[in-house]
């Protein structure tokens, strides 16, 4: 069994291995089951007789792996006569191709769980066991998905020469820059379970591609992560609950992961290419600068949303900004904002999550209990996770206890 080393160092190598394999020519369904069965082969061995060149090894015997299933597959005959002869076994090559695998991995074809999937296997180095354990299902349900991604990749031609960057900061198809920033988002928000730590998986890898593209959006996602990653200890109370931001304990926040993500963000900002992911980096930003909840800058906050709502105009970014307008100008102004997403919104702004748990916070601030109460209850209803339903279930409680006195 490898040490916890040894399996941080298989974690950091895989991505390298992989995309060098691709870049000698295998599709990147074989060469991932090639990486996979030399990882296997590292955790049998390297305890007894840890190699020198840890990446060499793993690339050597991953290419063995790779001409071993070619040749055994008579049906691949042609594909094996144009495989390059096994390279003589040396260190490996200083050439780092991991940037190729994001964007691999953000195949446009492929469904943004798929993608999600195949980021953390072939990027994050994870076990489908441990990839399922985060995502709560069957590790059969998250093989399968696995493999259709893989085949997909390597069903549509995708030459890694493709998503190599023509120059820093530019990259051509397949995927996109925006695409491999939203599965890395997806991924942070999963937060965690089981042992694999996703929000912090997500922080890992959005500082690899950080270090690979020079791209200011990269840098606004890697300042958004570290400043709502630096709250994470205050979320919940001792007993799981959730804890609003206006109510958390400040002095549990991270202050050097706050101030990293601040020098992130105002270095990205400089850069005068503003995105979505710098705009959300600096409301998070002006939340952990105030020293109180009551101290929050919520005007300039209303200004950031409406920078995103200009860049995405989106439904659940425009709930957020009532959300902030209910705080700087007072809870029916707030009440107003929502309004106007209602008539904005196709369907209603029902149909947008968290509407019913908005509307009840700025009714309770404008004095109207009881359909404060009564929309809290019909959030908790809606809630997607037990701890959500559970604090909006006691918020609708506190109110009818409060109206009853």
């Amino acid at each position: 069994m490898t040490s916890p080393m040894d399996e941080a160092l298989l974690r950091s190598l895989t991505p390298g291995v992989l995309a060098v394999l691709v870049r000698r020519g295998a599709d990147f369904a074989a060469a991932e089951d090639a990486v996979q069965d030399a990882l296997v082969e590292a955790v049998r061995v390297w305890p007894a007789d840890p190699p020198r060149d840890a990446k060499g090894w793993l690339v050597t015997v991953a290419w063995r792996k790779f001409l071993d299933a070619t040749r055994a597959d008579a049906a691949r005959r042609r594909r094996e006569d144009r495989v390059e002869e096994e390279p003589a076994p040396g260190p490996a090559p200083s050439v780092d191709d991991t940037l190729q695998l994001y964007f691999l991995c953000a195949h446009p074809s492929l469904t943004p769980a798929s993608a999600v999937a195949l980021t953390l296997r072939a990027v994050g180095g994870l076990t489908t066991r441990q990839i399922a354990e985060a995502y709560l299902v069957p590790e059969a349900t998250m093989a399968q998905r696995i493999s259709r991604a893989k085949r997909t990749v390597s069903g549509n031609g995708v030459s890694p020469a493709r998503a190599q960057p023509r120059a820093r900061g530019s990259l051509d198809r397949p995927g996109d820059v925006a695409t491999v920033l939203r599965v890395l988002y997806l991924i942070f928000n999963e937060g965690y379970s089981g042992d694999v730590d996703l929000a912090a998986e997500a922080i890992r890898l959005t500082r690899q591609l950080a270090a690979r593209i020079d791209h200011p959006e990269v840098a606004g996602l890697l300042a958004l992560m570290l400043l709502h990653h630096a709250r994470r200890a205050a979320r919940t109370a001792s007993d799981g609950s959730l804890v609003p931001l206006a109510e958390q304990d400040r002095a549990r926040w991270d202050t050097a992961l706050i101030a990293e993500g601040v020098g992130i963000l105002q270095a990205a900002l400089a850069r005068d290419r503003l995105g979505e992911f710098q705009a959300q980096a600096a409301i998070a930003a002006l939340h952990a600068d105030a020293p109180t909840a009551e101290e929050t800058d919520w005007v300039q906050i209303v200004e950031w949303y409406d920078e995103l709502v200009r860049l995405t105009d989106s439904p659940v970014v425009r709930l957020n900004r009532a959300v902030a307008v209910g705080e700087a100008d007072g809870p029916r102004a707030g009440l107003a904002a929502l309004a106007a997403l209602d008539a904005s919104s196709p369907g209603g702004g029902d149909t947008v999550p968290r509407r019913a748990a908005v509307a009840a916070y700025l009714h309770e601030r404008d004095g109207d209990l009881a359909t404060a109460a009564r929309l809290y209850a019909e959030a908790a209803r809606k809630a997607s996770n037990v701890a959500e339903r559970d604090h909006l279930t006691r918020q609708a409680a506190r109110l009818n206890a409060r109206r009853c006195r």
